[in-house]
C-alpha cells in the first residue's frame, strides 16, 4: 500500500515539475517559449478566447465548457481506472487469504507471496499499475487548464454571474469544498473494498474531510475563474462516478444472483 501511494505521488509530483510552476504569474501569449507552454497552456488559453468571443465575452461561459470538453476528453481513461479499482475489489478476499497464507516476514515466504499475488492478478486479468497511470496522463492536462486559466489576462476583465472572474469570492469556496466532498464520499461509498480496510477506511476518511477543506481554503485566495473551473469539474465527477458505477453495481450485483 505505501509503495501505491509512494508512486501516485511521485506521478503527481512530476506532473507539477512537468507544469512549470515558476511561470505561474506570467501571462500567456502566443509568443510565450517552451514545450509546456506552446503546446499544452497557449492552445487552452486560444480555445477559452475564441469561445469567449462566441458567447459575447462570456468568460465564464467559455469556461464551463472547455471544462466539460476535457473531461469528455479523458472520459476513457477515467473509466479504466474504474474499472482497475473495481476488478481490485473484486479480488480482495483472495489477496486477503494471501496474506493470511504467508503472514511470516521472512525473505522466502514474501517471495512467494509475491508470485502468488501476481498469478492471482493475471489470472483475474488485473494490472495493478492501470489505476494510477490514467492519473499520470490526466494530471498534466488538468494543470495545463489551471495554468491557462491563472495566465489568461483577459478572462480577469469580465464578470461571470455574480463575480469578478479575475478576483476571489467567498460563495464559490463553499460550492467548491461542498462538491469536493460530495465527489469523494460517493467514490468512498462504490469502494467495498476500503470498508474492508481499516487502515485504508481511515486514510480514506481522512481525505474525505482534508481535500475539500484544502481546496475549499485555497479557493478564497485564488481568482474566481478557478474556483468556477474547480466547481464544474466536480460536479462533472460527481454526475460520472454516480452514471458509471451505477451500471457497474447492476451488474455486479446480477452477476450475483446467478448460481
Amino acid at each position: 500500500m505505501r509503495k501505491k501511494y509512494i508512486l501516485l505521488f511521485a506521478m503527481i509530483g512530476l506532473a507539477l515539475m512537468l507544469a512549470g510552476c515558476n511561470e505561474i504569474d506570467q501571462p500567456i501569449t502566443a509568443e510565450s517559449e517552451g514545450i509546456w507552454n506552446t503546446i499544452f497552456v497557449y492552445p487552452l488559453s486560444w480555445v477559452i478566447i475564441k469561445l469567449a468571443e462566441i458567447f459575447n465575452n462570456s468568460y465564464g461561459l467559455s469556461i464551463i465548457i472547455v471544462t466539460i470538453l476535457i473531461r469528455l476528453l479523458i472520459l476513457p481513461l477515467s473509466i479504466k481506472q474504474i474499472k482497475s479499482s473495481k476488478a481490485m475489489q473484486e479480488i480482495q478476499p483472495k489477496l486477503q487469504e494471501l496474506q493470511k497464507k504467508y503472514s511470516s516476514k521472512d525473505a522466502n515466504t514474501q517471495q512467494k507471496l509475491q508470485q502468488e499475488t501476481m498469478e492471482l492478478f493475471q489470472r483475474n486479468g488485473v494490472n495493478p499499475l492501470a489505476g494510477c497511470l490514467p492519473i499520470f496522463v490526466q494530471m498534466p492536462v488538468l494543470i495545463a487548464m489551471f495554468h491557462a486559466i491563472r495566465r489568461t489576462t483577459e478572462i480577469s476583465q469580465y464578470n461571470f454571474l455574480w463575480f469578478e472572474l479575475g478576483s476571489p469570492d467567498y460563495v464559490l469556496p463553499f460550492l467548491v469544498a461542498g462538491f469536493t466532498f460530495l465527489q469523494q464520499k460517493i467514490m468512498m461509498s462504490t469502494n467495498t473494498a476500503a470498508s474492508q480496510n481499516p487502515q485504508m477506511a481511515m486514510q480514506m476518511n481522512l481525505m474525505l474531510y482534508m481535500m475539500p477543506i484544502m481546496i475549499g481554503v485555497m479557493s478564497f485566495f485564488f481568482p474566481a475563474a478557478l474556483a468556477l473551473y474547480w466547481v464544474t469539474g466536480n460536479i462533472f465527477m460527481v454526475l460520472q462516478t454516480l452514471l458509471i458505477n451505477k451500471p457497474m453495481m447492476t451488474n455486479t450485483d446480477t452477476g450475483g444472483d446467478k448460481k
